[in-house]
């Protein structure tokens, strides 16, 4: 992989996870939690893991569905 495209996903996965530590609000932390998968998915590709890049990218939104239909709503 290409040295600058590591360094930005790296970049990428290390401000999700700043931003997941700073945030208190569950909607901008499922935003962040998603920064980090997208950062994380190039890398599980190229160790050649396609299988779990494809399970990853199917459980993720998922995942993040049902986080979603937890939270409560918004301010009334």
């Amino acid at each position: 992989m290409n040295e600058i495209v590591v360094v930005m996903l790296a970049a990428l996965v290390v401000l999700g996870c700043v931003l997941a530590i700073r945030e208190s609000d569950p909607y901008r932390k499922l935003i962040a939690l998603s920064l980090i998968i997208g950062g994380t998915i190039p890398f599980i590709v190229d160790r050649g893991l396609l299988d779990v890049a494809a399970a990853v990218a199917l459980i993720s939104p998922l995942s993040t569905i049902f986080i979603l239909m937890a939270c409560p709503g918004g301010e009334p």
